[in-house]
């Protein structure tokens, strides 16, 4: 079945691309969703004529998820974790922890934008990505530390000020 996107889908294409996809998928997913419609030519000329209202659209959704990227970015979440011998963690720091631990400090994203190749299992600093848009991702700071224990704050270094004497040096 052929589909004109109203949307950018994931793995599939963006705005105003004409696909090709299983009926099932076109007529129980997509086109209830609003994220697509039958590739008629009738429905081309209803498309063209809405296309800059949907471009306008997804340009104000890339400009939010930009914002919010950049607030992202200065985020530095600490996940305490159980740790036995050899500094070993019970257990391993997911996606879900990840998200519970940014919801704590008031930022609401989605686990399933947070992309973790695979769980931590050590303690230590990390940069994860999220992606909150086809064309904007994040980094966030995770320190993953054994329960019990502070973040190390570094202390705040005092401005140098040298002594500079001008005019006669003796030899």
């Amino acid at each position: 079945m052929q589909i004109i996107l109203r949307a950018d889908v994931d793995n599939l294409g963006r705005l105003g691309d004409v696909v090709m996809v299983k009926p099932g998928y076109g007529r129980n997913y997509l086109i209830p969703k609003g994220l697509a419609m039958p590739a008629t030519k009738a429905n081309m000329n209803i498309f063209e004529s809405e296309r800059k209202k949907l471009e306008v659209q997804r340009e104000r959704i890339r400009q939010a998820a930009q914002s919010f990227a950049d607030r992202l970015n200065e985020a530095h979440v600490v996940i305490p974790v159980r740790v036995g011998e050899n500094e070993k963690l019970y257990g391993s720091v997911s996606t879900t922890n990840i998200g519970d631990a940014l919801s704590g400090m008031g930022i609401e994203v989605d686990r399933r934008k947070i992309v973790l190749e695979s769980p931590i299992r050590s303690l230590g600093e990390y940069e994860v990505e999220v992606k909150l848009h086809h064309d904007v991702k994040s980094t966030v700071k995770v320190s993953v530390v054994k329960l019990g224990t502070e973040m190390k704050k570094e202390p705040e270094k005092e401005p140098v000020i040298e002594d500079v004497q001008q005019g006669n040096q003796q030899a």
